[in-house]
């Protein structure tokens, strides 16, 4: 769901990920029509990011 919320809002994306002050920049970024595949591209790579990061923390705290 997160990953089809990057693709048409991408500005959203970073706000349910709890980056609100990246959502922002996406957002002045997603208001030109050049910035609109930048913001895309940028909001799918920190959702990867994301996803990559939870799952490094849960291997970490099964470990202990």
């Amino acid at each position: 769901m997160r990953l089809l919320i990057a693709l048409i809002l991408p500005w959203l994306a970073f706000f349910t990920i709890g980056r609100p002050i990246a959502a922002v920049i996406c957002l002045i970024l997603q208001l030109t029509l050049i910035g609109w595949l930048p913001a895309t591209i940028w909001a799918v790579y920190a959702l990867g990011q994301y996803k990559t990061d939870k799952k490094i923390e849960k291997a970490l705290s099964q470990r202990v």
